[in-house]
């Protein structure tokens, strides 16, 4: 595998592994304006911040585990992608033990 795709690897990886607890939890992939609502604000907070520290040469990203699509203002792909899949896996995380403990509870 060439190392240029790792970060997308990863994150397809992180997306694959939590798929399954949408099965038991609330389903969060069936509440899209939901998902939209919560994940927006942070990704939008993060990317701002993300955006100033490259600008300043504060943070910067290594160009061979990235696959060169950058956003404005020159964010990588992958950089955007992760503020919305990581949050989006944290979801489907909390409802789905949230689930299991209510269940467990009513036993």
């Amino acid at each position: 595998m060439s190392d240029r795709w790792q970060y997308l690897v990863v994150l397809g990886l992180c997306l694959l592994i939590t798929a399954p607890l949408e099965i038991f939890g609330r389903g969060v992939y069936r509440r899209a304006g939901r998902v939209v609502r919560s994940l927006l604000p942070v990704a939008a907070v993060f990317l701002v911040w993300d955006a100033v520290a490259i600008a300043l040469r504060i943070w910067t990203y290594d160009d061979r585990y990235i696959v060169g699509i950058h956003v404005p203002p020159r964010i990588p792909l992958e950089e955007v992608l992760f503020f919305v899949v990581i949050p989006l896996c944290g979801l489907l995380t909390y409802n789905a033990v949230s689930t299991i403990l209510d269940w467990s509870r009513r036993r």
